[in-house]
């Protein structure tokens, strides 16, 4: 997969809700819930979808808040692929705090 330009990578992560561009090659971002496992179970469902499409994440998990780190490592920066990932995590965000 192609790397993102410098001003691609801008407009693809102003698209995106609250994700943040770091260190010019990684999209960061927290997840606050209301108790420990509910942040697990998140964490496990992020873990299924990135083992189907093998796109893994960094997960920090810090009690009740996730810290989701996204890069596409082949191609030494970010590409359409973390942009879908992160989609998908806010996804399945949203149905978990229902």
């Amino acid at each position: 997969m192609e790397r993102f330009s410098d001003a691609q990578k801008v407009k693809e992560v102003e698209q995106l809700d609250g994700w943040k561009l770091e260190d010019d090659k990684w999209i960061v971002k927290r997840y606050r819930f209301k108790d420990y496992l509910t942040g697990v179970h998140f964490v496990n469902q992020v873990a299924e979808y990135a083992e189907e499409i093998q796109h893994h994440p960094l997960i920090n998990i810090d009690y009740k808040v996730i810290t989701m780190k996204l890069t596409s490592w082949n191609a030494k920066g970010l590409t359409e692929l973390d942009m879908t990932s992160a989609r998908e995590y806010d996804r399945l965000f949203k149905i978990i705090k229902q």
